[in-house]
């Protein structure tokens, strides 16, 4: 998060203080598109950096270092899905993808590749920055309780927002630790879909919406089975999901 300089006046005294600013990175080679929803975001709090092609979003997303990045699938030379591998091999910066709107193949692939979201176009720039905060809700997910989480050998760090297994360290994406996060603090009991939505995605659940999905079948393939090789993360059919106790 940068920060940026502000004057503020108070009784006759001017003072010159710091305020956190939130940038974004644009990637999206539609310059009309980048210029109005940059002034948006503008208007919105946000600092806007953008880049109209895949190379020059890479090397935006690893020298900026920005809070989130905005990521078009359909970008000329490089395709937004091989940005993403691209920034994800060093980076776990929030990323959310825009998608065509219907196009569920890019949508799963861009999740199983580690995007954190995706808003399909064409988009209501509301619903892009409600998107936004709430990734970055749950990337920096401040008070509550921040105390280990330790089921069998997985332990989760909340504070740290560390996942380690067998006391080796495993990368996650913000979103993929916080919907483990969630799972593990109800451990042994089945937790709905709906209510993965709702209080870790921030929206409701659609029929048609498998994100939920994808992020926890990426969660199963880097966590593993258990020592004992049963199922971690349960899938109960037509309800939810259930973290499983090696004791239950």
């Amino acid at each position: 998060m940068a920060k940026q300089g502000k004057w503020r006046r108070g009784r006759g005294i001017c003072c010159y203080s710091w305020v956190a600013v939130t940038t974004v990175l644009l990637v999206d080679d539609d310059a009309e598109l980048v210029g109005l929803l940059g002034e948006y975001l503008g208007r919105e709090g946000f600092r806007v950096i953008a880049a109209a092609d895949g190379e020059r979003g890479v090397a935006a997303a690893l020298a900026e270092a920005p809070d989130v990045v905005v990521l078009d699938i359909m970008l000329p030379g490089m395709n937004g899905l091989d940005v993403l591998r691209r920034i994800r091999e060093r980076s776990s910066v929030p990323v959310i993808m825009l998608t065509a709107r219907g196009d569920d193949v890019d949508r799963i692939v861009g999740l199983e590749l580690g995007a954190d979201d995706y808003v399909p176009k064409p988009f209501n720039p509301r619903e892009l920055v409600a998107r936004m905060r709430a990734v970055l809700r749950r990337v920096r997910s401040e008070g509550g309780d921040r105390t280990a989480l330790v089921v069998g050998d997985l332990e989760v760090l909340p504070a740290a927002r560390e996942v380690r297994r067998g006391g080796e360290r495993v990368e996650l994406t913000g979103t993929e630790f916080s919907i483990l996060e969630y799972l593990v603090r109800a451990a042994g009991t089945v937790v709905r879909k709906e209510a993965v939505f709702r209080d870790v995605l921030g929206r409701r659940a659609v029929s048609y919406d498998r994100s939920v999905d994808v992020h926890v079948s990426n969660l199963r393939r880097k966590l593993g089975p258990l020592p004992g090789g049963g199922e971690r993360i349960k899938t109960v059919r037509g309800v939810g999901y259930q973290y499983v106790r090696q004791d239950s």
